[in-house]
Order: C-alpha cells, then structure tokens, then sequence
C-alpha cells in the first residue's frame, strides 16, 4: 500500500486493514474512534514539510503497526498531529484551508474520549516535535553554525529526548513521524531540506540505533543518506541494483542448503539473510578503504543455534560446505570481546569464489547482544575509541525496557516480570537548553543559578534573574528537562550567602556550591590582605619606616610577595615584632663584627667540611649547626641547584639559583651568601608551587585532581582564580624528589587546554 501521495481519505479498508493488524476488537475500535477524531479537523491541512496531514498520520500509523506497536501508540499517533488549540489563530502552512477551531478538540475532550493514558501520549509527542521545531528554528537563526555539530551536544540532544518521554512509545512515535516525513520527500520528489536530512543522521538514527529498532534506522539512514549525498548514492545503489537479483536468489540458495544440512546432522537452528543497506556499506568502505567488491558481507547469513555445542557444530558444517577464509575466522565465544559480546564470526566462498559472512551464536548470546552490556549501539558507536560509552542507570533502563516492549509485540503476552516499564521512573539528571538552543545537562533538582554557573562561573556570580519559556521564576525554581532557560545577570556583583543555604533551595550542583565558595574565600582573603597590610604600615609608620619596600621586606622574611605577609600577619601567624627586628639596621661596630664572622666562616679550617643543618635536608659548607628554611619564594626541592642567603634572626634562607629573590638579595647584599648542597634527604617532603592556566570546562578541578591523586602526591593549598572565562591555579603539592614534578607536569600537560609550569 502506498504510503503518501493520497490527497483524499487514507483511511481506506486496506489502511484499517493494515494499521489494525495483530490487534484484538477493542483496539481495532480505538483506532476507528482516533481516525473519526482527527479526519474532519485535518482535512485540508498541511504539515510542515508540504505533505498532507492526514497522510502523514496514516503513514506513521503504519509504520507503527509493522513494528507491532500496541493499540495506544497507534492511535495517539494519529491524534499527536491535531493542532493545539490554543495555537489556531496561527495560519497553516503550506497555504491550507483555514481551521476551523469548533472541530479541533482540546487535550481535555481527548481524556474523556481516549482516556489519561493516550492524553499522555499525545501531550508528550507534541512536547518532542516542539522541541525539535525550536532547534531547528534556533539553527537557522545562527546560520547553521551551531553546538549541535559537537559530538556532546547531539549526545546531550539523544538523552534530552529520551528524558523528556516518560513514556518511551513517544519516542517510538517521533521516530515514526520522522521516517514518515523522509517517505514523503523521496516518493512525492521534493528536495528535502538538509537539515532535516543531517538532523536524522545525528539525532533520530542513533535513537533507533539504541532501541534496537533495526528497520527503522536502516531506512532512515538509507533515506537520509540519499538526500546529503545523492551522487554517491546512486553510485552505490547502481552497483547493487545490477546483482541485485543474483544476490537475493544466492542468499535463498545458501539458506535452503545450509537448513538442509543442519537438519541432516540433527541441528536445530534459525537461518536467515542479513541484507546490506546503502549507507552502511557506504560507511565500511569509507572506514575500512575498501572497494565496492571487496566487501565480503553484501551477503550476509546469521545462524541461532540451541546451545554451544551447536553453535561449533553449525561452523564445521558451515566450513565441510564451502570454503573457509582463515584470515577472516573470529571466534568471540571462547574468547569473548571486553564488552563480553560472543559469538562466531566467520567468511566463506562458495565454488564460484562468491564471499558471504556467518554469523553464529545461542539464542542467550544473541540476547545478550541485543540488550545486554554489548549491545549493538554500545560497541557500533564508541568507534575506534575502543571501550563501551556510559550512561545513567535510568538511560539504560529506559532503553533497555523499550527493546523488549518492540520483542515482544512479535509474541504476546509480555514478559511483565522481566523488566519493569519505567513510567516512574525518575533520572538522576536533567538537559535544558540556553536561548541558542545549546542542550546543559544539570542535576536533577537544578535551579537557574546552577544553570548560569554551567556556562560560566561569572555570570553564575552575577545571576540575579531568570526565564523559564519564557516566563519569569524565582531563582530557587527547580528546572525540568526540555526547557529554555535564560539568565538576568548585573553587571557587576557577586552572589548571596543565601545561596549556600540548603534549606532555602537555591544551589543543586555541588560545583556550584564550590564556585559560590570560592568566591567568599577569595573575598575573605582580600578582606585579610587589606587587614595585615593595614597593621603591617601602622607598625612602619610608629618604627618610622614608611619608606621601605614592602616587596623587598616580605623576601626578606622569607614571604613569596608582601600579600604572603599581610595574610600572615591578619592571621596572627607572623609577629610585627619579628617585623621591628627585620628593620633594625646594626651600629658600625655590629656590621663590623658581622663581616668579621662572615670571613670567618669562609677562612675556617673547617671550611671544607660539611655538616647536615635544620630538618630540610640542606648541608652548609663549613657550618656546624646552622637553622635552614626554605624559601617560599622559590620553593625549592632536590636536585634543584640552590643557594643559601644568611638572614637577621631567621638563619639560612635557601633559594633556588634562578630564583629572582635570591638574586635581589644578593644583589643587595653580596656578603650574606653562603655555600649549600643537598644532603641526606631521607624522607623528606617537600612544598612545591605548580601554576596552571587552563580554559574553564565542566569537571576541570576534578581532573586536574585526578592526577595528582593518580600520581600519589598529596595537595597542601589550592588558590583559584576565574577571569572571562580563563582559569588560574596554583597547587601547593609534596615531593620528595624533582623527579615527581616532571611527571606531575608532564601528566597535567596532557588535559586538553590546560597548561602547567612550576612556580
């Protein structure tokens, strides 16, 4: 029967006949009250390709039925297509007649009709094909150049619809709706729009890729394919059409041998044809590099054997027939794939030197490989990234209870007790999408500042409204998969301490509660910065030092920079009487006693030995006992070359040699260097600073943590930094060795747009 190109009434005897085929009375009689609903209120109307509204209904019914789809996905496939009500002051498209609004009925009159579970599914298609209609809008808009060309953002898009249908036979709806739409344009010879087109390619064809709805997604492939890339189509369709015969009656062959032979040894097996469709021996030849006749499964067979024994049983046979290629044996029973997929694969020429590929397994195995870990989309889809994709347990479960629902509309009754229909189920995730129609995945339970957050930290800091469709919501509003979200920010701010509050329900996301966090902690720290820095110049001004460079004193006390100072100082982990003595300048007599001591030391007997000093593992030339820090500044760790500088008070400061401290000191004062070495370091740790500049991504701090957790280095300070959009770290690790910092940033350089230095 065809499925467009009826311009009058599609729902003939032969259509009833047809869509209402496997159904019993009552859902026969569902179906006639669906097409009496919608047959007056669609006439004359068009739907958004140009085909006409009520062959689009019929066509979509039909190829639900052929899947086996039960009575209620029928007939709200028919009523999924009736205009909303609340939209009818809307003009058709494609120049249709004018709606007449009294015939249209409102969700409300289909739930007295159909009842609660049919509303359902109506309401729910229409949520989808708006969807896919405000994206496409939206990619329009931006001149095709869009996120939706990221590998994440289609991922994104897939799980959305899936979380957007509570009951997945809506998705089985749009699907249908879809392929119905690409029918139209190849049968009726309109060009299809290439968005459509690529949209099928990335959205709805691994939808049914994932579902296990085989035909579904061949022929929309097929389709799909025909219209990006007419010429290689034809090129290929040309090459199959011209064996295409031969083809089907050697398949017809091999599978009456192949049964006869089994049956002769006593083997019970299913055997069947496995076709090649277009694209997909486009796509082996494009990934493979091979040519049209080096394909060796343009002829395909699958075997479903009882048991193991069978299944080995089948191959002997399979090879005593025709003629192995060993090159092309595969044995993934005994040695499963790491996704545990199992099964014989193997090819065989016939005496013709025709190639053909069998397929062998257990029926438990082609279960298995059909819903269990190795799925077919799991393994088909990671590609050369070689692993299986991830994916929340309600994602697969929803996927994995829609395989079995298509399974078992071929033998009813359902098998209700082997997985639960998940209609309640609820995900541990949501997906919404920004005003450029960009898909966000957030918790469940996210509000819109957690929204602004996922796409930058500042904007989440300078939140202060929000849009939902339009609408607005207060911030502590929970958002729902599918919706659109845009966000009212100031101009400058930061955000509330109420939003770290639980109770008041603001933040769902954990990195947003730490971006928040991190925003008062950097606050406070420049509250005590403002605080020591206060205390440090009121001390100068009573010792009559205003003059003094602050910089200069803070190396000198051994601090990084005067901000090191200032914080130790709020914190009262740094007396300003260490600051009163850090300034006294010695009397002539002192100064001399000083350089007398420092010649001392260097003309010393001893001055070739070398002792071990303080707990840094640092040896002083010629020294006994002599108190040794290291420096902040520099923060230096074995086999760094380093340096020793003598302070007022505070014994040997040690620098690295590059240090730009080290050498303002010596620069200043020449006389106070003195000679070190490493020594015996033992188990020493030491502080080293790591900077890193890197791009702000989602799970960033997450996978910078990673490594040093992988590489077993413990993390004493982080101090982060955020600015359009740029991120700025630096931690604060433990090494005993300089060995581990080379591997440390060797490894970090390795994150995609992170780069790493030391300090």
């Amino acid at each position: 029967m065809t499925l467009t190109g009826l311009t009058v009434n599609p729902y003939t005897s032969d259509w009833f006949e047809h869509a209402g085929a496997g159904l019993d009375s009552s859902g026969q009689q569902l179906l006639e009250n669906a097409v009496a609903t919608v047959q007056e209120p669609l006439a004359g109307l068009f739907a958004s390709t140009g085909e006409p509204l009520l062959d689009h209904s019929a066509g979509a019914t039909l190829i639900l039925a052929q899947m086996g789809a039960d009575a209620p996905t029928r007939a709200s496939a028919l009523l999924g297509v009736l205009p909303e009500t609340a939209k009818t002051s809307e003009k058709p498209d494609r120049g249709s007649a004018t709606l007449d609004t009294t015939a249209v009925p409102s969700l409300d009159d289909l739930q007295k009709r159909f009842g609660v579970e049919i509303v359902d599914l109506v309401r729910g298609t229409r949520v989808l094909l708006d969807l896919t209609r405000r994206r496409a809008k939206k990619s329009e808009g931006a001149g095709g150049d869009d996120d939706s060309s990221d590998v994440d953002q289609k991922e994104m898009l897939r799980k959305m619809l899936l979380a957007m249908a509570a009951d997945l036979r809506i998705v089985l709806i749009r699907l249908a709706s879809r392929l119905q739409s690409l029918r139209w344009y190849a049968q009726s010879k309109q060009p299809c729009p290439e968005a459509l087109a690529r949209e099928t390619m990335e959205l709805y064809t691994p939808l049914a890729n994932r579902l296990g709805i085989w035909q579904i997604k061949w022929e929309m492939e097929d389709l799909a394919f025909r219209f990006l890339q007419p010429d290689t189509y034809r090129s290929i369709a040309r090459l199959l059409e011209e064996r295409r015969a031969e083809r089907e009656t050697f398949i017809a062959l091999v599978v009456e041998r192949l049964e006869n032979a089994l049956a002769e040894e006593g083997i019970k097996a299913t055997v069947s044809g496995r076709p090649k469709h277009i694209y997909s021996i486009w796509n082996k030849m494009r990934l493979k590099g091979l040519e049209f006749h080096q394909l060796y499964d343009l002829r395909a067979l699958r075997v479903i054997a009882a048991d193991e024994r069978a299944c080995y049983s089948a191959l002997a046979i399979i090879h005593a027939l025709w003629t192995p290629l060993p090159e092309e044996f595969d044995d993934y029973i005994s040695r499963p794939k790491p996704n545990g997929y199992r099964s014989l694969h193997t090819v065989v020429a016939d005496e013709q030197g025709r190639a053909f590929e069998v397929q062998i397994r257990t029926h438990e195995m082609h279960v298995f490989a059909e819903y269990g870990m190795a799925a077919h989309w799991r393994y088909k889809e990671a590609g050369r990234r070689g692993g299986v994709e991830r994916a929340s347990g309600a994602y697969d479960q929803k996927i994995a209870w829609m395989r079995q629902l298509l399974a078992w509309g071929e033998s009813q009754p359902a098998p209700t007790e082997t997985v639960a229909r998940p209609t309640t189920s609820k995900s541990e995730r949501i997906y919404v999408m920004t005003p450029q129609a960009k898909v966000i995945e957030l918790p469940e339970g996210a509000t819109p500042i957690d929204f602004a957050y996922s796409l930058h930290t500042d904007l989440g800091h300078r939140c202060r409204g929000a849009r939902i469709d339009g609408q607005i919501v207060p911030l502590a509003t929970p958002l729902q998969t599918g919706q659109t979200v845009e966000i009212k920010a100031a101009k400058s701010g930061g955000p509330s301490r109420d939003w770290l509050n639980p109770q008041l329900g603001y933040l769902a996301s954990p990195r947003s509660r730490a971006k928040v966090r991190a925003w008062f902690n950097a606050i406070e720290l420049q509250q005590r910065i403002a605080q020591g820095q206060g205390l440090v110049e009121k001390e100068l001004q009573r010792l009559g030092k205003t003059a003094v460079n602050l910089e200069h004193l803070a190396e000198q006390l051994g601090f990084a920079q005067a901000e090191d100072l200032y914080v130790a100082v709020a914190k009262d982990e740094f007396s300003l009487r260490q600051l009163k003595q850090a300034l006294e300048t010695p009397s002539p007599d002192e100064a001399s006693s000083a350089n007398d001591e420092a010649i001392l030391l260097s003309s010393s007997p001893r001055a070739d030995s070398v002792q071990k000093t303080g707990r840094s593992g640092v040896l002083v030339v010629g020294v006994d006992a002599l108190l040794t820090q290291l420096a902040r500044c520099c923060r230096p760790a074995p086999p760094d070359p380093i340096a020793g500088f003598v302070t007022r008070g505070r014994g040997v400061s040690i620098h690295r040699t590059e240090c730009p401290s080290y050498a303002a000191l010596l620069k200043r004062h020449p006389e106070r260097a003195i000679e070190v070495d490493w020594g015996d370091t033992g188990n020493a740790l030491y502080p080293v600073s790591i900077s890193i500049h890197a791009s702000e991504r989602a799970n960033l701090l997450r996978d910078l943590s990673d490594v040093f957790g992988r590489l077993r280095l413990n993390i004493v300070n982080i101090h982060t930094q955020s600015r359009r959009s740029l991120a700025r770290m630096v931690f604060t690790i433990e090494v005993s060795h300089g060995d581990e910092i080379t591997r440390v940033l060797s490894a970090l350089n390795e994150l995609p747009g992170v780069s790493a230095s030391r300090q």
